[in-house]
């Protein structure tokens, strides 16, 4: 096999899977925590550690909530199955970068890596998630350009594919929509809730031996996971969160 046939058929095999590899990290994080020696720390600094990780994480967020609300529908989204594309995407946020949703989604990570007080882990992570991304996107790409030919061509060649340029800014064609973002993005905040509480937990029984959660962060938990039950309950039960031409 051809190695761009290769790396084609690895990235639509990631692209299946891409809701659940990254959870995959929650395990090496175990022996990760566990040999970080975080209570050496100065508290100042793991304070402002903390800081720095939830506002990669938030930034993931708002990334991806920009995006999110201003895609037509007939895009891939949370497809699982394979790629989908009825229109090219090229204005908003798609016009300064190609994959926001990817770019979005490694903010959110990362934040919840470097929350671990673990530099390398860090530093490993982010090449992981590199060389997978760049598989998947490699695969979405290969797919637009048999679909759309020269009209994704031309976007390709100004939109760079991870790293934004602003001057490249052009008003979305499809208007912002909050109702977009509470529809599709509730599982990703709770997700994210949820890893932070899994690290500040397993950190805090590994130091002292008690399964512990600090009041803060059980809080932005239990808001969070309430907001999700609300908006998963609309989305299925209710017509609320329907939006017409939207996926």
């Amino acid at each position: 096999m051809a190695l761009i046939h290769s790396l084609e058929k690895q990235g639509n095999t990631l692209f299946k899977y891409r809701s659940y590899i990254p959870l995959v990290l929650l395990i090496p994080a175990i022996p990760v925590i566990y040999y970080t020696p975080s209570r050496t720390l100065d508290p100042d600094i793991r304070c402002w550690i903390n800081y720095i990780a939830l506002a990669f994480s938030l930034l993931g967020i708002v990334i991806r909530a920009i995006a999110i609300a201003t895609t037509p529908k007939g895009t891939s989204g949370r497809n699982t199955e394979k790629q989908v594309a009825e229109s090219l995407n090229s204005s908003g946020i798609y016009s300064i970068v190609r994959h926001p949703l990817y770019l979005g989604n490694f903010f959110m990570w990362m934040g919840i890596v470097l929350f671990t007080y673990n530099f390398w882990f860090f530093v490993v992570v982010g090449l992981a998630f590199w060389l997978y991304y760049e598989r998947i996107m490699f695969a979405e790409e290969r797919f637009l350009e048999r679909k759309f030919g020269d009209t994704y061509l031309n976007w390709s060649l100004q939109a760079p594919a991870f790293l934004p340029d602003f001057r490249l800014w052009k008003k979305p064609e499809t208007p912002f929509s909050w109702i977009s973002i509470l529809r599709r993005e509730y599982s990703g905040w709770l997700a994210t809730a949820i890893c932070f509480a899994f690290i500040e937990v397993l950190r805090n029984y590994f130091d002292i031996r008690v399964f512990a959660i600090s009041d803060y962060t059980l809080i932005i938990l239990i808001a969070v996971a309430i907001i999700a039950l609300i908006l998963r309950s609309l989305k299925h039960y209710t017509r609320l969160l329907h939006e017409e031409g939207r996926s």
